[in-house]
């Protein structure tokens, strides 16, 4: 690793592990979903006791040949990974169109596992939802956040599940935006399903909910039956890039309660997308008074400078910000950058978020550059990252 890619960062091991959608850490195991990929290849469980020895204990492979599982969750001996349909031609195009054409498709939903033997995962249960199936999701002991479309809806929904009972999760509650019930005689303002709901976070009685183009929400679930917005605010337009993950910084500072959202750089894949996206922003972080929740206000936001990595225009590829660690101890937060790797933040003044460290890693092999897709930290301070493409990195930051 040449010394202009890091700084305040160091790797202890890299495995060379299939593209990866999110990362997430529990005790000495590491649960990695894959993106779509010939093998059919859904989840990894790896030992990270000795994290410059990671080892593999077991993968699982879907059965359905047009659906991938590239997010994973855990909760005790619990796993709920996604299950939703692979993009068709148009990728994310699709979602722009007044009407989408899509194939039939009937596995979309979660899948649970009983992992309490981490080198024989059990599949408890397949709980289909509707249409694509389920994106990105939060848990915990007795519910399951569930962002997914459902029949006469438009786009992901909030759907509250209850897993007491694995293998019978039961629903509780629903969540959505105004326009997204067409079934109920809502009309969507917006095309197609630019407005949805990424997901949403559980801290304490509230979710914290990124919701696209739609921007950011904060719900109130003292009630888990009735969930209600407590208050919402979006910055598109004029800022371009989907809002993906919302979460609320855990002590107050200078005497207000803060957050931070991520967007997703969702665009210039290709040479030609980079040419017509020129003089746009690119995702960045946001950070957010949410002192009053019915008047949220920007403070700041954080972007990294193309000048800051060699692969910022390489194409096929994707250049800004895409998710932070879904959890914070402090005031520092770690972000997946795509071609930017990993980039710390602190936020201790949310007036000027500066970075205190990075970590770009190297292309996957035949690759033009570096997709830095998902972070996680876990209770040793070590860092967790997975390249879309190929590779799974455990770092250590030497600040």
């Amino acid at each position: 690793m040449s010394a202009q890619l890091a700084r305040n960062v160091r790797r202890l091991s890299r495995l060379e592990l299939p593209g990866a959608g999110q990362v997430t850490v529990a005790g000495k195991y590491a649960y990695v979903g894959h993106i779509t990929n010939k093998e059919r290849l859904g989840t990894s469980i790896l030992d990270v006791s000795d994290p410059r020895n990671p080892r593999l204990l077991s993968q699982i492979h879907l059965d359905e040949a047009d659906s991938h599982s590239h997010k994973a969750r855990v909760a005790g001996d619990l796993m709920i990974v996604n299950v939703e349909q692979n993009m068709g031609a148009l990728g994310r195009k699709a979602e722009n169109l007044a009407k989408e054409e899509r194939k039939p498709y009937g596995e979309g939903g979660f899948k649970l596992y009983d992992i309490s033997k981490k080198e024989k995962p059990k599949l408890i249960a397949h709980y289909r939802t509707h249409g694509r199936g389920v994106h990105r999701f939060d848990m915990d002991e007795n519910y399951a956040y569930i962002s997914t479309e459902m029949e006469g809806y438009v786009g992901n929904i909030l759907v509250i599940y209850d897993i007491g009972d694995p293998a019978r999760p039961e629903e509780v509650s629903r969540w959505w935006m105004p326009g997204q019930h067409l079934a109920g005689g809502e009309k969507p303002t917006w095309v197609g399903r630019r407005n949805r709901l990424h997901h949403a976070l559980r801290f304490g009685d509230e979710l914290w909910a990124g919701c696209w183009h739609a921007g950011v929400a904060v719900l109130d679930i003292s009630d888990i039956r009735k969930p209600r917005t407590l208050g919402s605010y979006n910055y598109h337009p004029p800022f371009p890039e989907p809002s993906h993950t919302f979460m609320p910084v855990p002590q107050r500072i200078g005497g207000k309660r803060i957050a931070l959202a991520i967007d997703e750089e969702d665009h210039a894949h290709t040479a030609e997308e980079m040419e017509r996206r020129r003089g746009r922003p690119h995702g960045c972080l946001w950070v957010l008074d949410v002192t009053d929740l019915k008047n949220i206000q920007p403070l700041s936001i954080f972007e990294v400078s193309e000048l800051d990595s060699p692969w910022s225009r390489a194409a096929p590829g994707r250049f800004g910000a895409h998710q932070f660690q879904e959890h914070m101890d402090g005031t520092l937060v770690y972000c997946a950058w795509f071609a930017g790797g990993l980039r710390i933040v602190d936020v201790a003044d949310p007036m000027a978020p500066q970075e205190v460290g990075h970590f770009i890693p190297e292309p996957a092999a035949g690759k033009a550059a570096p997709q830095t897709n998902d972070v996680d930290v876990d209770e040793r301070g070590l860092i967790y990252i997975g390249d879309r493409y190929a590779g799974f990195d455990i770092l250590e930051f030497t600040r």
